[in-house]
């Protein structure tokens, strides 16, 4: 008598389930469950393979409570039944769905995409929240906005594509949020940062139709810290410096969030001017004085431009930032960090009308 062979026994197991009552289904679902989970030790692609089926006729038969329990169980192998995990990972109930879309190793790129393109919300959000998220589903994800755009910039493991840089620089011109997210990001490309922070802050209005007549509004100055702000400041800025963390990453979080305080004695404590200094280089139509205290301060040209773009209410011109990073280009840190020096002795002396303005900074014309 001949033995039957493994599809035969499969397919008289397929058929044993069919007539199965509900409450056995479950029961084999646990076992078959069982089997996966305790094979360390043997070829979980073979028995992966051989219960896929089985498997994907249990789901059929059971209520959400055992599909639960499946995919978290699941969602722990490295080597899982792939019919059955796209299954779970597509089910309609995210409480099913989520646990295999957030932690499986198994499902592949491709699956995931899918769901992030046809899935609801909460699949979307639980596949945000994975170890590792391949480039080809952050761009699938991306397509749905705000929120999830915000929780793939916030994932370390997130990897970004070209096109995903793209689309988030072009969503960030409407959204604050993420622009402030991707900028303060630590490895996005600076060429990334400097097209975010050159398209801000926020949104230009339509120009009227006499709008070309009427002379550019004055730039905002932002506003003064009072002494108080100044005192809850320094402690938290004089500890970063002390321990090497006051540097383009802090001083660029400060411009960002309209941390003046924070923004203000940061410049004061790495250039050596005075907060008085700052103060007016901050407030002054002219970029050069506080492209000059930037520089002073060891501050890359994309800090540079995340302080020029957030210290006032207008846009800068095309014409401003190409003017502001050749000053910054060709100045030398030494005569940068010596003008500022000597702008703090010539801060002394109360010289503020606007006739000495270039002797305070001692920046010749």
């Amino acid at each position: 008598m001949m033995a039957n062979s493994p599809a035969d026994i499969l397919g008289e197991l397929e058929e044993a389930v069919a007539t199965c009552p509900l409450d056995r289904c479950a029961r084999i679902l646990s076992g078959i469950v069982q089997l996966l989970t305790g094979s360390r030790d043997r070829s979980q692609e073979l028995l992966s393979g051989v219960v896929d089926g089985v498997l994907l006729r249990l789901t059929e038969r059971v209520e959400a409570d055992a599909l639960i329990q499946l995919s978290t169980s699941l969602a722990e192998l490295k080597v899982a039944p792939p019919e059955t995990l796209r299954r779970l990972a597509s089910h309609a109930n995210p409480d099913v769905a989520c646990p295999v879309l957030q932690r499986s190793p198994a499902l592949s790129a491709t699956d995931l995409a899918a769901v992030a393109a046809s899935g609801g919300p909460r699949h979307q959000r639980a596949i945000a929240a994975r170890d590792s998220i391949e480039p080809v589903v952050t761009e699938a994800l991306i397509k749905h906005g705000g929120p999830i755009c915000l929780a793939l910039i916030r994932n370390p493991g997130t990897g970004f594509s070209e096109a995903a840089y793209a689309a988030l620089v072009a969503k960030a011109d409407q959204d604050g949020e993420i622009m402030k997210a991707l900028a303060l990001r630590p490895d996005t490309p600076d060429l990334v940062v400097r097209k975010l922070l050159s398209a801000s802050p926020g949104q230009t209005t339509p120009a009227k139709p006499n709008a070309s007549a009427s002379p550019p509004a004055p730039r905002a100055a932002p506003k003064r810290p009072c002494a108080a702000d100044y005192a809850g400041a320094r402690p938290e800025i004089v500890a970063l410096s002390r321990v090497g963390k006051l540097n383009d990453s802090s001083v660029n979080r400060f411009a960002i969030r309209g941390e003046t305080a924070n923004l203000f004695t940061a410049l004061s404590v790495l250039s050596g001017a005075p907060i008085e200094i700052v103060e007016h280089v901050m407030a002054d139509d002219d970029c050069e004085g506080l492209v000059m205290a930037c520089r002073a301060s060891r501050l890359s040209w994309a800090t540079t431009l995340a302080i020029l773009s957030n210290r006032g209410g207008t846009r800068l011109s095309f014409a401003e930032r190409e003017r502001a990073q050749h000053i910054f280009e060709t100045l030398l840190l030494s005569t940068s960090q010596w003008t500022v020096r000597w702008g703090e002795i010539a801060a002394g002396a109360n010289t503020s009308d606007a006739g000495t303005r270039g002797a305070k900074m001692g920046v010749s014309r």
